[in-house]
């Protein structure tokens, strides 16, 4: 799939026009079911949120890749982040396979000094991800007081402040979508001058066995050589098949990436994230 990046508009308070926003994690995000809403006639370009209705499937392989949907595994790693106390200050990262973008905006309230989101589909950067990170970024003083409903959501009790101007947060943030592999060489034959990633953060992006040739390569790709990967996933995926055993064994193979699970959740169906470094790092 052809990798685009996407402009942030010049008039940011577009954006949250029209979105229903709720609270999760002290984090405000766009309430999904409005969004489907608004596009189930095939109002988004792509036709993926008529397609993902019509099929009651949260997965299209090569259509739709899940990016409507906030999935459980990202909730582990931004409670790992803060049990661990991951720093994010002044490092370069990647939120990979996105959707709605919270382990990106995780990173970006915690002062790092720049964050960049992809997601498969465009639709899901234009409806979600983007007016998701500026909610975050111009909704500051409107966060004290708005309830929190941690992995529910509800909506807050107040709307984000109207923006005089684009926050410097935004500044630090790009946005792409696309298929790995061309958003990989979209990032490393710009003009635009780029280094590689402190950090890659990824959640739910290890469910098909047929995408970790892709993953494995781009990680490979745009981690600096001493950055770290945290993926976060279910142990076994059920029906794909895939999970976080079976893309050990495939780290393994390949030779390039150690890996080690640094964290268990066995409530409910078991998952883990795992940490990536390069071999040759030390």
């Amino acid at each position: 799939k052809a990798a685009k990046e996407h402009q942030v508009p010049g008039d940011i308070n577009r954006v949250l026009e029209n979105k229903v926003l709720e609270t999760v994690s002290g984090l405000y995000y766009i309430n999904m079911s409005a969004v489907e809403l608004m596009c189930v006639d095939g109002a988004d370009a792509e036709g993926i949120v008529s397609q993902s209705v019509s099929s009651h499937s949260d997965l299209i392989p090569g259509v739709y890749e899940g990016g409507l949907k906030i999935w459980e595994c990202t909730f582990d790693l931004i409670d790992y982040f803060s049990e661990a106390e991951i720093q994010f200050a002044n490092k370069t990262v990647l939120d990979l396979g996105c959707g709605a973008g919270l382990l990106g905006i995780v990173a970006l309230r915690g002062n790092a000094e720049q964050v960049h989101f992809q997601d498969y589909n465009s639709t899901v950067i234009d409806e979600i991800t983007l007016p998701n990170v500026v909610a975050n970024c111009v909704g500051e003083g409107s966060r004290k007081g708005s309830g929190d409903h941690k992995k529910t959501g509800a909506p807050p009790c107040k709307r984000p402040k109207k923006a005089e101007r684009s926050p410097s947060a935004l500044s630090k943030c790009r946005f792409f979508s696309g298929g790995w592999p061309e958003v990989c060489q979209l990032l490393l034959n710009s003009n635009r001058p780029f280094s590689k990633y402190d950090m890659i953060l990824t959640s739910e992006t290890i469910y098909n066995p047929d995408y970790y040739s892709a993953l494995h390569d781009t990680l490979a790709e745009l981690l600096d050589k001493k950055g770290r990967v945290y993926l976060a996933s279910k142990a076994h995926y059920f029906g794909v098949g895939g999970g976080t055993y079976l893309f050990e064994k495939f780290i393994e193979e390949r030779n390039i990436f150690r890996s080690s699970i640094v964290k268990t959740i066995d409530k409910g169906l078991k998952r883990c994230i795992m940490e990536m470094t390069f071999k040759d790092s030390s």
